[in-house]
This record gives C-alpha cells, structure tokens and sequence, in this order.
C-alpha cells in the first residue's frame, strides 16, 4: 500500500501548520509556498491531497476570466491529478465566492479560518 501524499500550498501567514497531523495520519506532505511551484510539481507528481488558500480576486487580473489564486491549479488537476481531493482554507470575508470553484473542480472541502487540527482531520477521514 502506497503512503497517501498531500501537497500544502502556502501563500500566506494565515495557513495553518498541521506537520504533525498529517504525519499521525500517514500522509507525505510536500510544502511548496507559491502557485507557480505547485504548478510546476503537479506536472511531474500526482497528490492525493491538496490544501491551499483562497484569495478572491477584487477587480485584479483573476477577476476578468478567473475567480481567484486556484483557478489555473484546479484547471491543471483536470489534466495531470483529476483524483487529487482538493482542501480549501478560507477567510470569513470571501467564504460567499469559493463555491465558486466547484464549477472548474470538485472541491473536497472547505474550511474557514480559524482551522483547527479536529477540523481537517475530520475532512481527511471523509471520503
């Protein structure tokens, strides 16, 4: 049997560190702290996880065709990952757009800020 991966992308100081969780659980995570590095892994890796934050994009350049910071991953998990289980944290403030999501890429879960280490294990026991 082969050691569930997750890749956990960290773009901000608001993502929590669940090192230690992960590890209880028997899952490998690999930490990447930009979009453009993930990209690039989940190219040449498949995940069975993956959890990232989502930012909505205010009248910035995601805002014309995309919603936010994962439009381009969720896109790219259809080619290189489509049965990656996709995690997504989110602030209270822009919780209303990340179902947003759902229509690019099944989302597996979402969570809102202040995740606890309860919160996600119970996610990752969730088929």
């Amino acid at each position: 049997m082969t050691t569930p991966t997750l890749l956990s992308v960290i773009e901000s100081a608001a993502h929590p560190n669940f090192t230690g969780s992960y590890k209880q659980l028997g899952i490998a995570e690999t930490k990447l702290n930009s979009m453009r590095k993930a990209l690039a892994s989940l190219k040449s890796q498949p995940f069975d996880y993956i959890v990232a934050e989502f930012f909505y994009g205010y009248g910035n350049n995601y805002a014309g065709v995309n919603i936010s910071n994962l439009d381009v991953m969720l896109y790219s998990l259809q080619k290189y990952s489509p049965d990656t289980r996709v995690i997504v944290l989110v602030d209270k403030s822009e919780y209303e757009y990340v179902d947003k999501l759902n229509e690019i890429f099944p989302i597996h879960a979402v969570l809102q800020y202040p995740v606890s280490e309860g919160d996600l294990k119970q996610v990752m026991s969730s088929n």
